[in-house]
Formats: C-alpha cells, structure tokens, sequence
C-alpha cells in the first residue's frame, strides 16, 4: 500500500469508538462496524454476513450487544486452498470467484464446479446461521455485505429476507465520521 494512503495510528478509528457494547477487545474495528450500523438500520437483532476474504458472521441483539461471530474462508481463500493443496485444480484469478448466478448448478465443467461449490456451500453457511439464530429470535434480520455478496445472495432462498447492504462498513464510517472541520484521511500525509 504506498505510504500516502496509510493513515497514522491517531487518525485511525479505535474500536472504543464504535458504539457497539459488549464488543470484545479482540473483534475487528470492520465486523464492529458492520454489527453497529446494521443494528442500528434494522433497530433491532441482526446478523451481518460479509462475504470478503473471510465470510464473517457478527450478531448483535436487540440491545446493540454484541451477541457472537463465525468466521470461515471466503471464496478466494477457498479457491487458492483447493488449487494450493491438489494436483489437478487450476489457480483462479480473485475476479473469477464471482458465478453468474444462472449458470448450471451441476457445471460440467472443472471451473464451474469450483465456483458453484464454493458460492453454493457459502450460501448454505450463511442460511445455517440465520435460520439457527432465527430459532433464538425469531424477529433477527440478515444483512449481507462484502465483495461477494451479490454472488451469493443470488443463491440464498427469498424466505430468508436477505438484505444486500454493499456498502455497510463506509456507511457506519461515515455516520462516525469527526466534525466537518477536522481534515479528511485523504489529506493527511505520512
């Protein structure tokens, strides 16, 4: 990353910051951000599934605690894994994760099997978990957000509600974001 786009460590926004309560010490300041605003969107319990490098599970309860995560490999991770530890599996660029969701569910080919197995087993994870958290409260929203988001919410079930949200971390940044008079991160310089 050059230089010029890393911020310093006191413009860098702490966890302490975000108002998610019972956030423990160890959480990521993006899952803490995501389980905030998306409680705060839906007032009420959410899970927020990001599907980027690691597809993150972070649960907040109706109070606007934090309430418990998953975390399994995303689908380029999982993609690298398989090329990385067979023989025969080619390496995939990170853009080719992303499957047209109307492409064959059983593909005949070794690529679109790789693809459809990875989006499709990210999408029974992500219907696993709100449909056991839908047990514990049954009025528990989903929001899904990340790189691959799109991809996978084409596979999930419309009984499940997703609510695709792109853009939920800049959007809970933004709603901190300092007073208008403090300068930008974009105009500090290392």
């Amino acid at each position: 990353m050059p230089a010029d786009l890393v911020l310093p460590p006191e413009a860098r926004l702490q966890l302490s910051e975000v108002p998610l309560q019972a956030a423990p010490a160890w959480l990521g300041i993006d899952r803490a951000l995501a389980g905030w605003w998306g409680w705060r969107l839906v007032a009420g319990p959410v899970l927020v599934a990001d599907a980027g490098t690691v597809l993150s599970f972070t649960r907040v309860d109706r109070e606007g605690r934090f309430a418990g995560g998953r975390l399994l490999a995303g689908a380029a991770l999982q993609l690298r894994a398989m090329a990385g530890g067979t023989a025969h599996l080619p390496a995939l660029e990170a853009a080719a994760v992303p499957a047209d969701p109307a492409a064959a569910a059983w593909p005949h080919d070794t690529v679109g099997a790789m693809r459809s197995g990875v989006l499709r087993g990210l999408a029974a994870a992500i219907a696993a978990a709100i449909q056991e958290t839908r047990r514990e409260e049954p009025d528990c929203r989903l929001l899904l957000t990340g790189g691959d988001g799109a991809a996978i919410a084409a596979l999930l079930e419309p009984a499940l509600a997703v609510e695709q949200r792109p853009h939920l971390c800049l959007e809970a940044l933004a709603a901190l974001r300092p007073a208008r008079d403090q300068p930008s991160p974009r105009s500090l310089r290392i």
